[in-house]
């Protein structure tokens, strides 16, 4: 009898996650990705690689801190890239946005005016010397163009109320601080336009970018803009690691941010024989987190790898589903500052009638496994505003003091925009 061999079949390949796929637990609905985004696999898998070589950076001569030191320098290079950092901005790696924007308050040449609106995140709120100036929230993004002109007219006007004097030139330096797009609503704010103000008027800007940078490209160059800060944590790299990316020159005449090891080119013998480091360094004393920037320039780089175009669209029409369904239930307000059809990311704000937003939020997770944000979001001017304004609006004066706001991004379905939506009709 003849026998005839058959090979067994190939295995077949593992399947291979997409890079941009996000962790999760399995039947948890993760709709508070403006606190903080899920991990991304690509940074898991970047932190799990490195773990082995884990080591010291900037201090050591072996195999394993000379590759961590690679690993952090080409991270800053690779984040920097991302975000459109210029060839002479400096890449300095922080905690968070709230971290970096304190780092650059740290560093504003003396008599510095900061310009704020009053709907800024409390981390581009709190951080400025006093004296800042604070714009009311503008009811559209050509009002906030029209009323940073005027208050940087005013502040430039010799002789004025401003810091400009006769024969100053443009003075002393003024730094406006604006938001991308706001972490209440997701309305995104005209930065650009805002930069070709601040420099008309010799003034220099800085952007919080935290909600902005996960949903759309942030190019510092292209904006023209001379700041701007990120959070890893809403980047899908939850490991501890922000950036301020800008101008080198306040940076590097300012005292560190933090005073120590690393920061320093030279420590003498006497109290205060010191010579700072020039560069990011300066403002990095200590061991710096590795795998936050590891992490951190991963994401970035599958991003960058990304058909942004496809991820902004899908997202797009998630978020219309969602505030089309809100806008179907009678007992639910939406927050804005803008109008309705103002360009926006992710991110929608509201407030169930005659329901307080705590308890909502907790029946939601309780209930449905769904998770959202409830309260005032670190914006507290803001939030109230919207509140008062809604009630108007709406002519109703059941709505509670708080809030609650979903947030989506990579990994969220119609399915979890259509559990929430039920969830809340059958909350009324």
């Amino acid at each position: 009898m003849t026998v005839t061999l058959v090979p067994p079949p190939a295995p077949r390949p593992p399947a291979v996650a997409a890079p941009l796929d996000v962790l999760g637990v399995p039947g948890q609905v993760n709709l508070d990705y403006a606190a903080t985004a899920p991990c991304a696999r690509v940074a898991a898998d970047a932190v799990a690689e490195l773990l082995p070589w884990y080591a010291s950076v900037h201090r050591g001569a072996g195999a394993l801190s000379r590759r961590c030191t690679l690993a952090y320098e080409r991270a800053r290079q690779t984040v920097g890239d991302f975000l459109g950092a210029r060839a002479e901005d400096h890449v300095v790696f922080a905690r968070n946005t709230t971290d970096a924007l304190n780092l650059l308050a740290r560093a504003l040449p003396a008599g510095t005016t900061v310009v704020t609106f009053g709907g800024e995140h409390h981390a581009n709120l709190l951080p400025w010397p006093r004296g800042s100036v604070r714009l009311p929230v503008p009811g559209d993004p050509a009002g906030a163009v029209r009323a940073l002109d005027a208050a940087l007219g005013e502040l430039r006007r010799p002789g004025g109320s401003g810091p400009a004097r006769p024969g100053a030139g443009h003075g002393p330096p003024v730094l406006v601080a604006v938001t991308a797009a706001s972490n209440v609503t997701g309305e995104r704010w005209p930065v650009a336009e805002l930069a070709r103000v601040a420099r008309r008027h010799g003034a220099r800007i800085a952007v919080d970018a935290a909600q902005l940078a996960p949903h759309a490209p942030v190019d510092v160059a292209a904006l023209d803009v001379d700041y701007l800060a990120v959070s890893g944590h809403k980047l899908y790299a939850p490991f501890g690691a922000g950036v301020l990316v800008g101008r080198a020159d306040w940076l590097d005449a300012a005292p560190p941010y933090l005073a120590g090891g690393g920061a320093t080119s030279h420590v003498g013998a006497a109290t205060h024989d010191v010579r700072w480091a020039a560069g990011p360094a300066r403002h990095e004393a200590g061991t710096p987190n590795l795998l936050g920037a590891v992490a951190l320039a991963a994401v970035c780089a599958a991003l960058a790898d990304a058909d942004r175009a496809a991820l902004h669209d899908a997202e797009q029409a998630l978020l219309t589903r969602l505030r089309e369904g809100i806008a179907a239930l009678p007992h639910v307000l939406e927050l804005r500052t803008f109008g309705p059809a103002a360009p926006r990311v992710g991110i929608v704000s509201f407030v169930v009638a005659g329901r307080d937003s705590a308890e909502v939020a907790a029946e939601l997770a309780a209930t449905y496994d769904i998770g959202v944000r409830d309260g005032l979001f670190c914006a507290h001017p803001l939030v109230r505003r919207l509140l008062g304004e809604a009630a108007a609006r709406s002519g109703r004066r059941d709505l509670p003091p708080t809030a609650l706001r979903a947030s989506i991004g990579l990994g969220s379905t119609t399915g979890h925009v259509d559990r929430l939506l039920a969830a809340l009709a059958a909350l009324a």
